[in-house]
């Protein structure tokens, strides 16, 4: 048995995503074990990010700078904003490194199930942004799920007024799919978002 503190660790990293009660034990006995090469910098990472942690005034994201190195980026392409759910899905589509514009938060999504209003998410700052100009595409990139393309219609709506081109990401057949394992919402999609050959 442990002790109740290396129990307390055990349980706080069970807590996590993507582990549970199995994966927190493993995890802490590696951290027990090589507790000079892991231990220590995982204490002072964390402790730096505790002190420094901020949520960037311009686009939403998390960082340990405000605005976020996104958003002071020079490089990145100021007129090509990217609408996305969470901060998760931000991370995500930046990884790829195929967006070389900025994005926007929104905090969420609409749902009347979990009583998720307009008001509840940063769609007025995301109307001011573009507002003031300077931003010539809003890619809508929210998850492809009844709640995620409500938003996306939402937020169509609310900017179209503004002279800025409106793209969606593409929905359907992943690369590598086998039609006969696909479910009938992407399908459906898939064949609704078909294009010309060649």
């Amino acid at each position: 048995m442990a002790s109740p503190e290396i129990e307390a660790l055990t349980q706080a990293l069970a807590r996590l995503p993507g582990l549970g009660p199995r994966s927190a034990r493993r995890a802490v006995l590696h951290l027990l074990k090589k507790r000079e090469a892991a231990m220590g910098p995982l204490l002072a990472a964390l402790s730096a990010v505790d002190e420094r942690l901020a949520t960037c005034g311009v686009c939403g994201n998390v960082d340990t700078t405000d605005p976020c190195s996104i958003c002071a980026d020079q490089r990145r392409d100021a007129r090509a904003l990217c609408v996305v759910e969470e901060v998760a899905d931000l991370w995500a589509l930046d990884r790829s490194r195929l967006f070389p514009g900025r994005y926007h938060v929104l905090g969420g999504r609409l749902s009347a199930l979990e009583g998720v209003r307009p008001e509840d998410l940063t769609i007025d700052m995301l109307v001011r942004r573009i507002e003031a100009g300077g931003i010539d595409e809003v890619v809508l990139a929210m998850n492809a799920t009844l709640e995620g393309q409500t938003t996306a219609h939402y937020v169509a709506e609310r900017i179209e007024r503004f002279p800025v081109r409106v793209t969606q990401l593409a929905h359907g057949l992943p690369v590598g799919g086998e039609l006969d394992y696909l479910d009938e919402g992407t399908l459906a999609q898939a064949l609704r978002a078909r294009r010309p050959v060649g």
